[in-house]
């Protein structure tokens, strides 16, 4: 189970139990030491984590904070707990400001069990900032917000890189801010930048007078709503297209099932689909990134497939009649259908999930990487030719550790939602090659559209814009 998942996982016990909870303890009990224990930390352990970790503040000695995260037997992460009923936006996090000054800690963390606040010393060194500059809300989380969390569980924390991270999400949180400012009451400068650009001047009719300056102030106002709602009906006309072209495909295989009726249906992914689909991707998260895993509903089943590739099924779910069926795949693709009577039963096929998984990522070569094939990409404005996607990812790789030598180690950061993606020791890959020019190693066995994916994760890491990488294949 990888972090996304043991975070939602104690999220969904929060609202249950919240109102049982009337005193900090209880709520360190129920919702902290599991959260704390989900990034990796054991908390029975006093080598990972204090409570009560006393922290001398200048006259003051044998103050304590609630709990001291571990790392090389020194602290790392100091957190102070309130009830759960705390309205965090009223306490002031006076203890952690001492706290803070008195040790060599960089990261703090105000939370009540359901909002948590990270704070460091970005404005003024060894002084907590007053403002976080990362929150999360365990009632409404982000996937974005879980993507930097990770930064901060045992396996990945790294004090320098974490540093850069808070000062970017301290100032995109800031960006934010003041964009919702100007969406809701836009500033004279805001309204000046736009309306000089949209409102013609060379006479009396292009003067922003006060009057033209009202007008423009009520037209951004609208043009934002406006230009949101058709950046979100764009998403729902794609995504209902995609469900419409879908119903057009036939299966290869039917599996267990009755006959079609002649009334079209419509595809619904029901709940147990996808907590199926979940389950099947912590399986495989054992020994491939889950990211890897994806689902495509049918009429008649639910697929999943390895890479988005249809080409590598890994298994069909039959659950739209009382009687479930899960289809397992061997390493020919030859489906066998068997019932299962819960979804806890898919467990039971663990190994032949990972084993047509293996099967797959053994191969030598992928489909489209023929001799016949060549992969063209430009960056920057530079073309390039490659006979191997891989080899593509190893190249746009290379051109960051050329462009970004000072901080090029910083791609060890990068990862998977549960394996590593590049490391110093070949051993840690499962199929590692050594990118030119470093000591450092990727992981190239993933699928073509994985690789492009990824090839734009990393330019993007080193502050590239995706879009200055065009691919082209041809044959």
């Amino acid at each position: 189970m990888d972090l996304i998942d043991k975070i939602r996982e104690t999220a969904m016990r929060i609202p249950t139990q919240q109102e049982h909870i009337q005193t900090e303890e209880a709520t360190k009990n129920a919702f902290v030491l599991p959260f704390i224990n989900a990034l990796g930390y054991n908390v029975f352990d006093p080598t990972e984590v204090i409570p009560e970790f006393t922290a001398d503040v200048g006259t003051k000695k044998g103050e304590k904070v609630d709990y001291a995260i571990m790392k090389d037997r020194a602290p790392i992460i100091l957190m102070e707990c309130k009830w759960c009923g705390t309205d965090l936006n009223k306490e002031h996090a006076s203890q952690l400001f001492r706290y803070f000054a008195s040790t060599n800690v960089r990261f703090c963390v105000l939370t009540n069990g359901i909002i948590y606040r990270f704070y460091t010393d970005l404005d003024k060194e060894n002084i907590m900032d007053e403002k976080p500059f990362l929150e999360l809300n365990m009632l409404d989380i982000k996937d974005s917000s879980v993507v930097e969390l990770k930064k901060f569980s045992k396996s990945s924390f790294e004090l320098d890189s974490l540093k850069e991270t808070a000062r970017k999400l301290k100032y995109m949180g800031e960006i934010k801010s003041i964009f919702e400012e100007e969406m809701a009451n836009p500033s004279e400068e805001f309204v000046k930048f736009f309306a000089s650009r949209a409102y013609k001047k060379g006479d009396k009719k292009g003067m922003l007078t006060p009057n033209v300056k009202d007008l423009f102030a009520e037209l951004i106002k609208n043009t934002f709503k406006q230009l949101v709602n058709d950046k979100i009906n764009d998403r729902l006309k794609s995504a209902l297209v995609k469900e419409e072209l879908s119903t057009l495909e036939i299966p290869v295989s039917e599996g267990p099932t009755k006959p079609e009726d002649d009334i079209p249906r419509k595809i619904v992914t029901t709940e147990e689909e996808i907590q199926g689909y979940n389950l099947v991707k912590s399986i495989l998260g054992e020994i491939i990134d889950p990211e890897r895993v994806y689902i495509k509903d049918r009429l008649n089943f639910c697929g999943i497939n390895l890479d988005d590739n249809q080409q590598k099924p890994i298994c069909k779910l039959y659950f739209n009649e009382p009687q479930k069926f899960i289809g397992l795949f061997d390493k020919k693709k030859n489906e066998k259908s068997v019932k299962i009577d819960a979804l806890e039963d898919i467990n039971k096929y663990a190994e032949k999930l990972k084993s047509v998984v293996e099967a797959y990522d053994a191969s030598k070569e992928e489909p489209e990487e023929t001799e016949k094939t060549k992969i063209n990409f430009v960056f920057n404005g530079k073309e390039y030719e490659v006979k191997y996607w891989k080899d593509m990812y190893l190249q746009i790789c290379g051109l960051m550790a050329t462009n970004h030598k000072d901080r090029f180690e910083d791609i060890l950061n990068l990862s998977g939602r549960k394996n590593a993606q590049f490391s110093k020791n070949p051993s840690d890959l499962r199929i590692p090659k050594l990118i030119e020019g470093t000591d450092i190693y990727a992981e190239v066995g993933f699928g073509s559209r994985y690789l492009e994916g990824l090839s734009k994760k990393v330019i993007k890491h080193f502050g590239d814009s995706e879009e200055s990488l065009i691919i082209k294949q041809s044959a």
